[in-house]
C-alpha cells in the first residue's frame, strides 16, 4: 500500500471549514477499487490521506484530490459555501 498526505495551510479556520465541506462529500464518491482518501480538518489546516494499491493509482488519486481542493478554493474566493 502506498499513502500521500496533503495538507492545505489556510489564514483562518473558517476558509478551511468550507474547503473541507467542499471535498469531504467526494469521498465516496470517488473512491475505487484501487484508491481510497480520509479527510481531517483541524483548525485552518486541512489534511487529505490517499492511499492506493499501486503507484499509479497514487498519482491518479492525489491528481484528483488537489483538482477537487483547487476547485473549493476558488469557490470559496468567490463566496459559494457547502452545505451540509
Amino acid at each position: 500500500m502506498h499513502t500521500a498526505i496533503l495538507t492545505f495551510e489556510y489564514d483562518d479556520a473558517a476558509y478551511a471549514r468550507i474547503v473541507a465541506r467542499s471535498v469531504r462529500q467526494e469521498l465516496d464518491e470517488i473512491a475505487g477499487d484501487r484508491t481510497s482518501a480520509t479527510l481531517a480538518r483541524e483548525g485552518a489546516t486541512v489534511t487529505i490521506e490517499v492511499s492506493a494499491d499501486d503507484l499509479v493509482a497514487l498519482r491518479a488519486g492525489c491528481n484528483t484530490w488537489l483538482t477537487l481542493v483547487k476547485t473549493a478554493e476558488s469557490l470559496a474566493d468567490v463566496g459559494f459555501t457547502a452545505h451540509e
